[in-house]
């Protein structure tokens, strides 16, 4: 599963993201591949990902993307993150 942690920058909160999601994964016994991405490569990236996770501000600039996109309020929160993976893979 191919997953990108999305924010305006692609460094610093995306990686803060993707540490927390790579951690979730392993949890839940997923083969994740986590990748980080600002907001402009994350629209081009997104054809090639199973999941998107991002806050929710940048979640709506990435409308219309066919991935799905997962809106995360606190990227530190291990138990929303593990939360919101477990029912966007079940």
């Amino acid at each position: 599963m191919n997953i990108i942690c999305v924010c305006g920058m692609g460094i610093g909160t995306s990686i803060l993201l993707k540490m927390s999601v790579d951690k979730a994964a392993d949890e839940l016994g997923l083969d994740a591949e986590v990748t980080t991405a600002d907001i402009g490569t994350a629209k081009g990236a997104a054809q090639g990902a199973d999941l998107i996770l991002t806050s929710g501000e940048l979640a709506e600039e990435l409308g219309g993307v066919s991935t799905p996109v997962i809106v995360i309020d606190n990227f530190m929160d291990g138990d929303e993150i593990k939360k919101k993976l477990q029912e966007a893979t079940s």
